[in-house]
């Protein structure tokens, strides 16, 4: 049985040069960054020369990272000191953001009883601009945009320039989930008009458990977490040293392979597609995620033309023969619920039918995608 991994939306493999990195750091530079002897200050040049790395390579300032445990942490960071220190009284986003956006701002509403709008979303999953400058315009009060760059269950691209503008046009401030976008397309923060983005290292081949935000320098931003002056008084807490450094690495190859990389993976995705149509009469495909312009080439949401008998086992066939896929985000995995993105966009006869979401990297082969068709179709003829 071949082992075939099509998950890397929720998690990718890292690079063999980030774990050799990793080890090095581990086993060669092991003080504090906050000490000020020789140990210390060794880590703490290489903590800052990995920021100086990813601001380089993401046209941002060094001052405007700042390392996080991930991309849930950087949301989380982002939106409540925008509402506890920027006097945020408005938030507008959409109802298929990440969870990690989604659950912090209901949680702002109660708290700081934030008023809470979502923009309309079309059946492609695609927000509607002129809906979002109504609701922009609908008041005087202090408003944050949070929309995500690339949806992490069926892959659609956010005009970041369309959004920003908008929000520069009210002087409102936009924050964007960018975690399934940064490591894999080019970004320019100082030319994009956007205040606040979010990364994690697990999904560009680097460990898991850091990430970072971007935050426009003088936001007025303040500390969430207080203790020690890590992070240049923004984030307290003794860095994650050896994660810093593999993040740094995976971040490093990721830009300096971009181009290669992305035409291979985008290659294996048109090829997967291609196949599906081929084999399986009736398959369909959620959001623009088969459009290749409009949607990110690491993944496709796929809708198969099975009964609801067959859904139910669909997934645990497909793990039965070696294939790691999901029905939506990982973070959702052990619940009972379906997505909360497909249900926004899709009429409930459609729900009844699986959607899976395959997801691609470097490390996956065209023979692997076949075999996965091979199986799909076997399935569906069983």
């Amino acid at each position: 049985m071949q082992q075939v991994y099509l998950d890397n939306a929720a998690t990718t493999q890292v690079r063999q040069e980030v774990i050799v990195k990793m080890q090095e750091a581990l086993a060669t530079v092991y003080g504090n960054p906050s000490s000020i002897h020789s140990f210390g200050r060794s880590a703490k040049t290489v903590v800052e020369k990995a920021r100086k790395t990813i601001a380089k390579y993401i046209n941002a300032h060094p001052a405007e990272v700042i390392f996080t445990s991930g991309g849930t942490e950087a949301d989380n960071m982002i939106l409540r000191c925008a509402v506890r220190d920027l006097n945020v009284e408005t938030i507008i986003t959409s109802k298929i953001e990440h969870h990690a956006v989604l659950h912090t701002v209901e949680e702002l509403a109660k708290e700081y009883q934030v008023k809470l709008h979502f923009v309309q979303i079309d059946a492609y999953g695609n927000p509607d601009l002129n809906h979002l400058e109504s609701l922009l315009a609908k008041d005087e009060t202090k408003k944050l945009v949070s929309l995500m760059h690339v949806n992490n269950e069926i892959g659609n691209l956010l005009d970041l320039h369309a959004v920003g503008n908008l929000c520069q046009k009210y002087d409102a401030l936009f924050h964007s989930d960018t975690v399934q976008s940064l490591g894999h397309y080019p970004w320019n923060f100082k030319e994009t008009p956007i205040h606040f983005l979010t990364a994690a290292a697990h999904k560009f081949h680097g460990p898991k458990g850091i990430g970072f935000a971007v935050i426009k320098r003088n936001s007025g931003l303040k500390p969430l977490l207080f203790g020690g002056s890590q992070e240049r008084g923004f984030r307290a807490g003794t860095e994650s040293f050896h994660n810093i450094v593999g993040l740094e690495e995976a971040f490093t190859i990721s830009y300096n392979s971009l181009a290669e990389e992305m035409a291979y993976v985008k290659d294996l995705k048109a090829h997967f597609i291609n196949g599906l149509k081929r084999e399986l009469p009736g398959v369909a495909f959620n959001g623009y995620s088969a459009d290749m312009d409009k949607s990110t080439y690491t993944l496709v949401n796929v809708r198969l033309p099975f009964n609801e008998q067959k859904s139910l086992m669909l997934l645990f066939h497909l793990d039965l023969k070696g294939i790691a896929c999901s029905k939506g985000s990982a973070c959702q995995s052990g619940s009972d619920l379906g997505s909360h993105v497909l249900t926004e966009i899709l009429p409930e006869e459609e729900l009844k039918k699986p959607s899976v979401r395959f997801s691609f990297s470097k490390y996956n082969t065209k023979e692997e995608l076949d075999y996965t068709i091979s199986i799909l179709k076997e399935f569906a003829n069983s």
